[in-house]
């Protein structure tokens, strides 16, 4: 089983399900064969004759839409299909007559041809049957250039939302239909997905990534290989800016601030969508963007791994309708955008150790350079050996607190002459850049023995005192399958009066032990069946056999 998924012809209808019994929503019965949903509190003789009703819907796959935006202020109902595929007209009539009253019903239409027709067939019978209803097409997907059916995607959601809000303050039918074709006509949407959806029960296909592919994974419009999120973002706003900036707001000028909308098109994660939102925000310029709506999934498609973004001039009115309150479960609301405000953090007595102009000692700097080449040069095989059994970063761990020791030396911030500052200085340093477990671990080992230094142990003692402090504060011992598995058999040589090389030795020794410790007391790999760690090397005593081992050469 690849996805969670149980029969795939009863995805449509689970999905509708949990909507409407963890919401304020009515359904239409199963055995009707209707996938409808409407407000509860809608009545269409009470309600339906102050205001105008906002139907909308369309093929199943793009949740939360369309059921999740159902509410006061949004929709009032919505009318779902099959999985990428417009209902029929009998649906969307029967939505009709259960929610339009005096005040009329307006249907919101994303513009694929299936959605047209079944749509519009429906309200020309309902108009046949008395009722005033109206329709406005979204076609906001510049994916193609001069394209005469261009697409409804993602800007839909900014339509129901104004069409609720307008229509929550009493506005006409005649009224809502101008301001959100209005709205329509002057923004625009693109999409970018690095893989296409799935469809419940087959196989993923396998394509490359895409440029202004549609919401029912449709191909796009030109292959791409974007090399990193900022240059995804760039081939998406270079032509969306050039679709949108001709038909920004009336009298706006080149200067005139944008509404940004942020798609997750169904499986980015949260981390790759904050990335995408700074990059949206940097390349438009802050200054430039008025507002951001998202990241969110918004309206998806099924689990494509890829995002769109909306852009539409700001303009006081639809800033209006847009921070109005809705009680739609799935609107995540618009934020302001600011200029991000800093400020310095007081670090002068936490870096005390950190110098101006530290006095050097040319062989001690060399040792250390040493160590630091010798960590970065084995990233990888660490960040291998912790997939194994923990998250898979032990590798870039260290070199983030190489790094860091190697940005002290070339600053000349670190005293290299003698063993007690040097200690009470990389202690602070990797406090503060390290971080994780091991960063603090180390930390307090090196701050702990440049302290005893500091009172005239000698450094093999001093180095015992810090493994002391380790497990005093972390918990850990030997034999628990952690960096003290090496660390310690290391350090109780070098307090025999043994060499630097037997040290090492020792070190070497205690590591590959590990690979025969299938239960883990301590650290992540103590959450890992045995199984996984057997005939694995910890990581971390790995990487304190390599530092053993390098200082050893010199």
């Amino acid at each position: 089983m690849e996805r969670f998924y149980n029969a795939p012809e009863r995805v449509v209808d689970d999905i509708l399900h949990v909507a409407a019994a963890t919401a304020d929503l009515r359904i239409a019965e199963p055995e009707s064969g209707l996938r409808i949903l409407v407000r509860g509190d809608w009545d269409r003789q009470r309600e339906g004759s102050r205001q105008v009703a906002v139907l909308s819907g369309g093929g199943a796959g793009h949740e939360p839409a369309h059921a999740g935006f159902i509410g006061d202020g949004m929709l009032t109902g919505v009318i779902s299909g099959n999985l990428f595929a417009s209902p029929s007209v009998e649906p969307v009539l029967a939505a009709i007559r259960e929610v339009c009253g005096d005040a009329g019903c307006l249907l919101v239409v994303k513009n694929y041809t299936g959605d047209r027709l079944n749509f519009g067939l429906a309200a020309e019978r309902a108009r046949g049957e008395g009722l005033n209803v109206e329709m406005v097409i979204v076609a906001d997907d510049v994916a193609i250039a001069e394209a005469p059916q261009p697409r409804g995607i993602a800007g839909t959601l900014l339509v129901h939302k104004l069409a609720g809000y307008l229509a929550t303050q009493g506005a006409s039918l005649a009224e809502i239909q101008q301001r959100t074709r209005a709205l329509c006509e002057r923004m625009g949407s693109l999409g970018m997905a690095i893989k296409p959806a799935a469809q419940p029960g087959q196989p993923a296909s396998t394509r490359s990534p895409e440029l202004g592919l549609g919401i029912h994974n449709e191909p796009g419009t030109r292959a791409v290989d974007p090399q990193s999120a900022d240059d995804a973002m760039r081939l998406v706003l270079e032509p969306l800016l050039q679709a949108v900036a001709p038909v920004s707001a009336p009298g706006s000028s080149s200067d005139t601030a944008w509404v940004a909308m942020l798609n997750n098109l169904g499986s980015c994660s949260s981390q790759e969508m904050g990335v995408l939102a700074e990059c949206l925000l940097r390349q438009l310029g802050e200054e430039r963007v008025s507002h951001l709506i998202g990241p969110a999934p918004l309206i998806t498609s099924l689990d494509m791994h890829g995002f769109s973004v909306t852009l539409v001039a700001s303009e006081p009115e639809l800033i209006e309708a847009l921070t109005a309150p809705t009680t739609a479960p799935a609107w995540p609301g618009i934020q302001v955008v600011r200029n991000v405000v800093t400020f310095k953090p007081d670090t002068a007595q936490g870096n005390a150790a950190l110098l101006e102009n530290a006095p050097q000692d040319a062989e001690s700097t060399a040792v250390l350079w040493r160590v630091i080449e010798t960590l970065r040069e084995s990233r990888e095989e660490l960040d291998a050996l912790d997939a194994k059994s923990g998250d898979g970063d032990a590798g870039a761990s260290m070199q983030s607190g190489a790094d860091s020791i190697a940005k002290a030396l070339d600053a000349q911030r670190l005293d290299t002459s003698s063993l007690s500052p040097l200690f009470t200085g990389i202690g602070q340093l990797l406090a503060r850049d390290m971080g994780g477990s091991s960063g603090v671990l180390l930390s307090i080992l090196f701050t702990a023995a440049g302290g005893a230094l500091e009172r005239g142990d000698n450094p093999g003692e001093a180095l015992a005192a810090g493994v002391r402090k380790m497990q005093e504060y972390g918990g850990a011992r030997a034999g628990d399958r952690t960096m003290l598995d090496a660390l310690i058999p290391a350090i109780e040589s070098l307090q025999h009066g043994n060499t630097l090389a037997e040290a090492a030795q020792a070190a070497r020794t205690g590591a590959q032990a590990t690979a025969s410790l299938t239960t883990a007391k301590a650290g992540r790999s103590a959450y890992v069946p045995e199984s996984a760690l057997e005939g694995i090397v910890d990581p971390g005593a790995e990487a304190v056999a390599r530092v053993f081992e390098a200082l050893a050469k010199t």
